[in-house]
Formats: structure tokens, C-alpha cells, sequence
């Protein structure tokens, strides 16, 4: 949006002055000021026509009554009358609409009454009325006028929404009633042709608008969305003011930036010879406005009080001014201030991210800040065809009204945005023959895109708009500045983002009394670590659905019960939807959960110090802004609870983002496949804010056979290599790898990519077989006592050395025989031979 605080510094002209020339609230202005300084002077036309002949503007011209011009006072101001505030007793009169009796009324943007109903200011000024409590005009009684009418033109009807048979509620208004911000400080306005014949093809000069605006409606009321006609060297113009900033001159350090833009229609202000007009021309109307050193462009891009939560989208306050900062700023500065810094606006920019974060939905929402034309919205399959040389006609056909409009106008030409989504479909890299399907199509198509963008003949007046969710397939020469060189990534969103996102999607709930008061939005922001802009709304249509089945009559599908129409969503139906939607970018908890299936037995001091240690290397990552990356080791005997300690220290994290790693989920893979599937892992965990990945069991990822000895040296290297890869500014990663070959680790030189190691140790004395079995709650006191007289048999040294796992198997075995301690001491020592055995 143009910000009015960004432009050049001129000199205030509301500060005290020598000459004490501040308007006062007594006369709004000098009150010295002389007499009206213009006077069209047409005669009356006949009734129906207009001066120039032109039918569509009747109303605005007609002369039906034949009343005499009224005096000459146009200059000149009403005076306040305090306490006539229209809520606090001012009469009140029903009138009707009538037309225009002459030009100084319909270009003067005044009011003719009779003086029987509205009797005239003591000092010969306007009188200001209020018109159905909401829009304020200025009104002149004059002499002549029937009684019971008041004139308008056809714009003021407009803006009024009055008919010309309507009745008119009219009050007396006092400008000061709304307190002492009863100025101008500036106001946008947007200048039209108000005639369909008499136009010029000549560009007008701001200034010179500014100074006739100034000149012929000084200390009128301006209102947001009001519509005045002018006369502007016989010329009619049409000007609707968009927006408003009105000061209080009541103070002598009076800022006319220190208000708030404002576009209420109730936002009114009294126009001075100091009030700063920024002038936005309607490009239906082909009208040309000449650029200004210190007055926006004329043809902004950018509604005048636009404003980015108008757009519908959460959490994406920073991309949007990001955005806001490299494409558009430029083009709503001054041309001149922009042609002194020798600068070219920006051509493009590409938006990236993961799918679901909201770039398509910028696409869409983007037309709502455009001042004029829709933009172009381009499908990136949809540019290709079978025929020959048509996919490069249809990159062709995108820039074609640019150029047009480019040759006619040159720089003062409108912006022309194209929306191009889906890029990677036809920008892959030149060479690689994967564009077009191998025929070479796709890079014709970018070899073209390139020279439409920074060719030859440079275009001035686009901005391509790219969106991907794959920027390393995107060739790297239309990334480059000149082209697409803002890069913007769309990530998932951080919970205050979520929490805009929610109150968008619940906002209709809100507004209609559907959505429970026991529903907690921070709550669910909080709860919804990792879900992207999609999928938050897929969760709010999970929900309704829970809601929605409350309500269907039981026994039947079709059958809705009659308390229908008092049905809310709740607390409880979201919460059912945060079990049925999962995010993308989320927690494998089942896959976790299936490592960990008999529980974490804390049998000896050695395993609470392991989840020590992990819980101090979570917070190392998740709160250190000096460790964005830290991989951790745990080896030990096979069976001994590794993968388990790893997944309780990656669930216990609160991490929003965990990963895991199995060489289950690679069985059959080809070296290619295991790696882009280890690399779509860790790409995925870079786009979180803090994330875990669990590597488990390295020996059978990378097909390490001790006979030969083979092993994948690809996957090996690919592993590696992402151990040692920091993630991107902002991102913390925390790996946890298993092995069982902590002395093969050194040998293959992966060992010295990690930040530390932990050794996980076997159950090894009776104490811990003891605990572990007493946890289990399979046996009683005395079986525990025969079980261990029976295992120390094979255990004289007291030591046991048998892995949790294999013990916990053993009990759930042992539970199936009616012998359980029996078949509970076969099975351990067992374990315990095969043990001394390798030993």
C-alpha cells in the first residue's frame, strides 16, 4: 500500500506560522479570504442537454428549472455552530431531490435550497447539512427555489444513494462535533473523465489538479467515497476520494501525517489550502496523469487503503512485506524520485515452499490489491502443446498486451502481473531433457520466457509471478536478478501464524454463533505444530463433520434431527479431528510408537543417564542459537534397547517435526532410490523450525555384508554428507543414529561425522533382570526367586548380559506357557550361551 510516510520531506505546512495563518476552527480559514476565484459563466442550456451536448450526463448539466445563478460566494466557508450537533435537538426538515439549477452548483459540488426551509448563515456562508445521518453536503439557500426540494447532481446522488423520488432526512451539521481532527491532512483521490465525448489525450499535471481541487473546494467536507464533478479547463472530470488523513489543528505542532488513513465514509474533513492530494487515475477512463517528483505514481498498482489482512491469508506477515519491499515498492514511490536513483523496478519473483503453505492462495488473493486490471493467472501444464511451436506462442501471447500497451505509453503504461503457477512444469533445467517430455520443447519454452522477461526489448511495465513447490528443477538463468530474482520461501507456519490461520477459517463460525465458546483458538495453534494453511482447514472441516454427526438421527444416514439449528462446533470435535488429520511436515508417532511397544524400564541408573544426556541435547538444539545441527551415536549389543531410547528421547522432545529413518522402508530400493528417499527425509526436516531425525540400525542401510565385506559406498556418502549439512538460517536439526558396529563405524569414516556417542549397554547383573521382571508384572515374588535361582546356573559370575528386548520377549513368551517359570529360564539362558558364545 502507498504509505504517505515514505515520501519525500516537504516542509509541514500545519506548523505554527509567523504570520499566524493557521485556519482556526471560526472560519476553517483565513478569514480575510477574498471572493470566489472562478465563475464558469455558461447560460442556462436547455432542459436535457448538457453544454457540450453530451446526453449521458443530463443530470449533471441540466438547467430544467431556470433558476439565476446564485451569488458569487463560492470561497467562502460556513461558520460552526456549537451545540447544533445533529443527535442533540437540531431541526430536522424532509426534503426532496431535484436537479442542478446551474454549473456553479453541479461543478461547485453544492446544494441549492429554498431560503423558506433552510434560512441562510448570518454571515452569508454555506450552510453544511446532514443528509440521512451519514453524508454531509454543502448547501446554499437561494432565492427562487421551490420549497420542500434541495438539488443534487447526479454524482451526489450517486455517493447518497438517493433516488429522485426518495424523501431526504436533513440536519444541520456542525463539523467539530466529532471532535478537533476536523482537517484534511491529505486525502487519495481518484480522477476520471466524466463524459464519454469531451476527453483529452493530453496527461494532466498533479499540481495543477491540486491547486483547481484546492480553488474550487476549499473548506467543503471531503468524505471517503464521496464523488464531486469539476470543471478543469472545460473539461468535466469526475474525482472520488479513496481515502482520507485528517489532523486536529487545534494543536501548534500539527503532524498531517500523524493520522490514521481512514476510509469510513464517516471519516470526514474540511479540504485546505494546505490538505495534500495524491491523485490515482482510473485507467477505464483512459485518462493520463503526469508522474510527480513528490506525489505518488498516478497509476498505482496498489488500492489506496489497502490493507494486507484484507487478503484473507494468515501467517505471512513477514513474506508479505518482503514481497511488498522488492516488487512493489518502487512502483508506488514518486516516478522522479525513482528515475534519480537510476533503479529498474523489479520483473519477477518466485514464491516456494512446501505444497499447502499458501502460495496458490496469494495468487488468487492477490487482484484484491490491484488498482486497476486483474492479473493474468497462467497453469504451468497448460502452456505446453502437441503442436510445434505452439507452447512458445502461448509464453508469447502472455506478454502480449504488455508489449501493446508498453509501445503506445511507455513508462506512465500500467503494471501488468502474471500469475504463474506450477513453474517447474516447463522451467526445468535446459539440457536435462526432462521438460516437454524429452523433445526439447521445455527448453525452447525458457529460452523463450528468458528473452520476454530481460531480452532485448525490456518490458518496464510486467511482474511474473512464479510458484513452485520444487526450486532446485527450476533452471538456474531465470533465477538470476533481472528475472525471477526475489526469492520468497512460503514455509509452514509458526503458531501465532497458525492462530491467524484458524481465526480466518472459523471467522464465518464466529459470525454466525456456530463455533462454542468452549473453543480455545490459542489452544489449537499450539496443538497443530507443523500443519500448513491447507491443512488447518482441512482440520476446521474434520471438525464440522464431527459436528454434523451429532446431529443425524441414529439408526438412519439421511436423516438430520430437528435441533439442528442449534448446532455448534466444540472443544471436543476439534480435538477428534486433531487425531483424524495429520500433518505432512508432522510427528510419525506410529512408527515411534511401534519401537517402543513394552515401554522404556528404567532397570538401571545407566539408562537414566542416557535419557539425561538426550534430554540436555534436545535443549542444546531447541533453545541455542549456536547449535543449529547435532548428531548423536548410540551403539551397542544387539537387542540392547537403542532404537528404543532414541524414539522416547525424539517422542519426550515435543519437536514438532520427527522423522524416522528404517532400513524396512528401503527394502528392495536401488542405491538411487534409498538415497533420494533419505534425501526427501532430511529436505523435509529443514523446512521445520526444529526437527528430529532417527537413523536407525546404519549397517543395513548402507547393505553392509561382513563377507566380501560390501557395502554401498553411495548411500554411505549420501549419509554423511547430511550429517554434516547445517539446515538453513533459522532451522535446528537433532540426529539420532543406532548401530550395532560402533568399531565398523570408524573404519567406513562415518564415526567423526557425529557430535557424540552413547553406549547402551545389555541387562548384566541379577538386580536388573530382577527390576525388569517385577515391572513386567508377570510374575509374582517367588517366581521371580525361582527364576533367578534357575538362570544362575549359567550366570556364576553374577553377570547376565542378555538385552532388554530379548528378556521382554521372553516374558511375553513365557506368559503363553503354564510352566512360566520354566519357559522363562530356558529362554534366558539361552540368550545367555549365545552370548558367552560370541564372546
Amino acid at each position: 500500500m502507498f504509505n504517505r510516510r515514505d515520501l519525500p520531506s516537504v516542509p509541514n505546512p500545519f506548523a505554527s506560522r509567523q504570520d499566524s495563518g493557521r485556519p482556526s476552527p471560526q472560519g476553517y480559514s483565513n478569514p480575510n479570504q477574498g471572493p470566489p476565484r472562478y465563475d464558469y459563466g455558461h447560460t442556462p442550456s436547455p432542459a436535457g442537454r448538457t453544454p457540450d451536448g453530451d446526453v449521458p450526463m443530463t443530470d449533471a448539466y441540466t438547467h430544467s428549472r431556470g433558476h439565476p445563478a446564485p451569488p458569487q460566494q463560492m470561497g467562502r466557508s460556513p461558520q460552526p455552530m456549537p451545540g447544533r450537533m445533529p443527535s442533540g435537538g437540531s431541526p430536522t426538515w424532509t426534503l426532496h431531490p431535484s436537479k442542478s439549477p446551474n454549473d456553479n452548483f453541479t461543478f461547485g459540488n453544492l446544494v441549492a435550497v429554498s431560503p423558506q426551509d433552510i434560512q441562510p448563515s448570518r454571515d452569508g456562508n454555506d450552510v453544511l447539512l446532514l443528509i440521512n445521518d451519514l453524508f454531509v453536503f454543502s448547501a446554499r439557500p437561494l432565492e427562487g427555489f421551490p420549497p420542500g426540494y434541495m438539488s443534487m447532481s447526479d454524482p451526489q446522488r450517486t455517493w447518497a444513494n438517493i433516488g429522485l423520488r426518495d424523501a431526504i432526512k436533513v440536519q444541520i451539521y456542525d463539523p467539530f462535533s466529532q471532535g478537533g481532527q476536523a482537517y484534511l491532512g491529505s486525502a487519495d483521490i481518484e480522477v476520471s473523465f466524466a463524459s464519454v465525448k469531451k476527453r483529452v489525450e493530453a496527461p494532466y499535471d498533479q499540481d495543477e489538479l491540486a491547486n483547481a481541487v484546492i480553488r474550487n473546494f476549499e473548506n467543503q467536507l471531503f468524505a471517503p467515497g464521496q464523488r464531486i464533478l469539476m470543471d478543469h479547463k472545460s473539461i468535466p472530470l469526475l474525482l472520488q476520494v479513496k481515502t482520507v488523513q485528517r489532523v486536529d489543528l487545534t494543536s501548534e505542532k500539527a503532524d498531517p501525517n500523524a493520522g490514521e488513513i481512514e476510509t469510513d465514509p464517516t471519516a470526514r474533513g474540511i479540504i485546505t489550502r494546505h490538505t495534500q492530494l495524491n491523485f490515482f487515475k482510473d485507467s477505464a477512463t483512459g485518462i493520463n496523469v503526469k508522474a510527480s517528483n513528490r506525489r505518488p505514481a498516478a497509476n498505482s498498482i496498489i488500492q489506496p487503503g489497502f490493507k494486507f489482512e484484507d487478503m484473507g491469508i494468515g501467517g505471512l506477515d513477514s513474506e508479505f512485506s518482503t514481497i511488498f519491499r522488492r516488487a512493489f515498492a518502487s512502483r508506488i514511490f514518486p516516478p522522479g524520485l525513482v528515475d534519480k536513483l537510476g533503479i529498474q523496478h523489479v520483473k519477477g519473483l518466485l514464491l516456494y515452499g512446501p505444497p499447502g503453505t499458501g502460495k496458490t492462495l496469494i495468487a488468487r488473493q492477490i487482484g484484491k490489491m490491484l488498482n486497476a486490471r486483474e492479473p493474468k493467472i497462467i497453469n504451468g501444464p497448460e502452456v505446453l502443446n502437441k503442436y510445434v511451436g505452439q507452447s512458445e506462442e502461448n509464453i508469447r501471447k502472455m506478454f502480449a498486451d504488455a508489449e501493446k500497451e508498453y509501445k503506445e505509453k511507455g513508462d506512465e503504461s500500467g503494471l501488468h502481473i502474471i500469475i504463474f503457477d506450477e513453474l517447474d512444469a516447463v522451467c526445468k533445467q535446459r539440457g536435462s531433457g526432462a521438460g516437454g517430455g524429452g523433445t526439447g520443447v521445455g527448453d525452447s519454452v525458457v529460452n523463450q520466457l528468458l528473452s520476454k522477461l530481460d531480452g532485448v526489448d525490456q518490458l518496464n511495465n510486467i511482474l511474473l509471478i512464479g510458484m513452485t513447490n520444487r526450486m532446485d528443477m527450476i533452471d538456474e538463468a531465470l533465477l538470476r536478478p533481472g528475472r525471477l530474482e526475489v526469492h520468497i520461501e512460503i514455509s509452514l507456519p509458526d503458531e501465532q501464524g497458525r492462530s491467524q490461520i484458524l481465526k480466518i477459517h472459523t471467522e464465518k463460525m464466529r459470525n454466525n454463533n456456530v463455533l462454542d465458546s468452549d473453543v480455545d483458538l490459542p489452544e489449537l495453534a499450539h496443538l497443530t505444530k507443523n500443519f500448513s494453511g491447507a491443512e488447518i482447514a482441512g482440520l476446521v472441516k474434520s471438525a464440522s463433520s464431527f459436528a454434523f454427526s451429532r446431529h443425524v438421527k441414529v439408526g438412519t444416514m439421511a436423516s438430520i434431527n430437528d435441533d439442528v439449528v442449534n448446532m455448534k462446533v466444540n472443544r471436543g470435535d476439534f480435538h477428534h479431528a486433531l487425531d483424524e488429520v495429520k500433518p505432512a511436515f508432522g510427528v510419525s508417532e506410529e512408527e515411534l510408537s511401534s519401537r517402543i511397544q513394552y515401554g522404556v524400564i528404567h532397570y538401571s541408573e545407566t539408562i537414566n543417564e542416557i535419557l539425561r544426556e538426550g534430554e540436555l541435547f534436545v535443549k542444546q538444539v531447541g533453545q541455542a542459537e549456536s547449535t543449529p545441527l547435532f548428531s548423536v551415536l548410540l551403539h551397542g549389543p544387539t537387542a540392547s534397547g537403542k532404537t528404543a531410547l532414541a524414539a522416547r528421547i525424539a517422542i519426550d522432545s515435543g519437536f514438532p517435526f520427527i522423522k524416522l529413518i528404517s532400513p524396512e522402508d528401503m527394502v528392495g530400493f536401488s542405491e538411487p532410490a534409498k538415497i533420494q528417499h533419505i534425501s526427501r527425509i532430511f529436505d523435509s526436516a529443514y523446512k521445520s523450525n526444529t526437527s528430529i531425525v532417527v537413523v536407525d540400525n546404519i549397517e543395513r542401510i548402507i547393505d553392509w555384508v561382513p563377507i566380501g565385506p560390501r557395502f554401498s559406498n553411495s548411500v554411505l556418502q549420501a549419509l554423511m554428507v547430511f550429517l554434516r549439512k547445517p539446515p538453513t538460517h533459522g532451522r535446528r536439526l537433532l540426529i539420532l543414529a543406532t548401530t550395532t558396529e560402533r568399531a565398523l563405524m570408524k573404519q567406513l569414516d562415518i564415526y567423526n561425522s557425529f557430535n557424540s556417542d552413547i553406549f547402551v549397554p545389555n541387562v548384566k547383573s541379577f538386580g536388573e533382570l530382577r527390576f525388569v521382571m517385577e515391572k513386567s508384572g508377570a510374575f509374582d515374588a517367588q517366581e521371580i526367586a525361582r527364576a533367578l535361582e534357575g538362570v544362575g546356573g549359567l550366570a556364576d559370575d553374577g553377570r547376565v548380559n542378555v538385552g532388554i528386548k530379548k528378556i521382554l520377549l521372553g516374558i511375553e513368551t513365557a506368559k503363553q506357557d503354564a510352566d512360566k517359570v520354566g519357559r522363562f529360564v530356558r529362554v534366558i539362558n539361552r540368550a545367555i550361551e549365545e552370548e558367552q558364545s560370541f564372546s
